[in-house]
């Protein structure tokens, strides 16, 4: 029974501090994460990385003309 009184004591002082903030003060919020990045961590920011690095990618004859003469 007392597990339940602290919560209700903390959900209502968490709601009173809430009522008491100023409208600006609430909405004033510093760094507004993406919902990507929210809902799913890190994957969406990898995937984008490694898709833009493979699209980077310089086939292998191009970086290094000798490689070819060699390979011949």
């Amino acid at each position: 029974m007392g597990d339940e009184l602290k919560l209700v004591k903390y959900i209502t002082e968490q709601v009173v501090t809430y009522i008491e903030t100023p409208r600006e003060e609430r909405q004033h919020t510093e760094f507004k994460e993406p919902w990507s990045t929210k809902w799913f961590g890190m994957i969406p920011i990898s995937l984008s990385l490694w898709r833009s690095n493979i699209s980077r990618e310089v086939p292998w004859e191009e970086q290094d003309p000798t490689l070819k003469e060699h390979m011949n």
